[in-house]
């Protein structure tokens, strides 16, 4: 019987060697789901968790949202490495969020996030060309949080439900290149951290079991991730505010069960990542950002950049567009991040 070994490790080699992954293959599987939506985020070198004001919290940081009195939606379009060639022209990001408060029970939020790996092509074990198919992954998750000291400590958290496909099978549902699992996220912040302006922020994402796509026998640990991070509001004026933020993250993958990756997880402590960032807002207008990122063991090192605009009207709504761009890596000089954002 044919299988379509080919397609199926090209899918793999495809999501598996992207910059944004964060590390290597040994970090897990799902990837897709380290991959930080928010181009206010990465413009900040990706030192947003304790940032994280917005629709985009429920992603970073659930128990962020706990802080949001409005009503929020923001969305993320990223095409993923264009101009690397290859076969990688056609992938993208795309990201959906919501958050809303309840009078005395606290926010409730829910994010989507596709990532459309393109067009692969399917063959048989001679190499004969069986059409074409796409590859993608996805996940859904519903959050709550709840400020637990008013206006100081928030806490909350994720559960999601994640479905990859890397390719079709031959009539076989084992052969068939699919996982579906589910997962946690657990996240607290703290705001005024002894000091006015400081806040700091601790989430661990991606709490769930091993996942299996071909074989059964076989299976991987998801890419649970933890970070910590702190931001300090430098300048806090109606016509200036600047905003400076660090943070590091440690994926804790390996072959041990899910709780004893708490522990040793960290064995690889030269794999964590870190970032910081800053922004400039003028007159609540527009903001000016760039950062640095450091990821040595996904060959992932470089500056930056980010712009932003605001536009708020009858005193409730409030408009929101970015920009970012950060390294990529090898195949390509910079990631672009395109979103949007409206709160009432």
């Amino acid at each position: 019987m044919s299988r379509p070994y080919k397609p199926v490790l090209l899918a793999l080699v495809a999501l598996l060697i992207l910059p944004f992954t964060l590390g290597a293959i040994s970090q897990g599987s799902l990837l897709f789901l380290t991959f930080e939506p928010g181009a206010r985020g990465n413009g900040l070198g990706r030192a947003y968790t304790a940032v994280a004001n917005d629709a985009y919290a429920a992603w970073w940081n659930p128990g962020a949202t706990a802080f949001n009195r409005k009503t929020q939606i923001a969305g993320t379009h990223m095409p993923w490495l264009q101009g690397a060639g290859s076969g990688f022209d056609d992938m993208y990001y795309e990201y959906l969020g919501f958050n809303k408060y309840f009078d005395g029970i606290g926010n409730m939020n829910m994010h989507l996030v596709l990532l459309d790996a393109g067009t692969q092509e399917q063959t048989d074990e001679n190499g004969n060309s069986l059409g074409d198919f796409r590859s993608f992954d996805f996940a859904g998750a519903f959050g709550y949080s709840y400020d637990l000291i008013t206006d100081k400590l928030g806490v909350g958290a994720n559960f999601k439900l994640v479905y990859s496909y890397l390719g079709p099978g031959t009539g076989n549902t084992e052969d068939e290149g699919k996982a579906f699992s589910f997962a946690f996220d657990l996240g607290g912040k703290y705001q005024d951290l002894g000091l006015k302006g400081l806040d700091a922020a601790l989430t661990i994402q991606n709490i769930g079991p091993n996942v299996t796509f071909v074989d059964q026998s076989q299976s991987d640990p998801l890419p649970m991730t933890v970070r910590l991070g702190t931001a300090y509001q430098v300048l806090d004026s109606p016509m200036n505010k600047l905003l400076v933020s660090v943070e590091a993250s440690k994926i804790l993958a390996n072959e041990d069960p899910l709780l004893q990756r708490f522990v040793t997880g960290w064995e690889h402590f030269d794999e964590t990542i870190y970032g910081a960032g800053a922004e400039y807002t003028y007159l609540d207008l527009i903001s000016l950002r760039g950062g640095y990122f450091l990821d040595n063991a996904g060959s992932v090192v470089g500056p930056s950049f980010g712009v932003g605009l605001q536009y708020t009207f009858d005193k409730r709504y409030k408009l929101t567009a970015d920009f970012g761009m950060i390294s990529a890596g090898e195949l390509t000089d910079y990631n672009k991040v395109f979103s949007v954002g409206f709160e009432f």
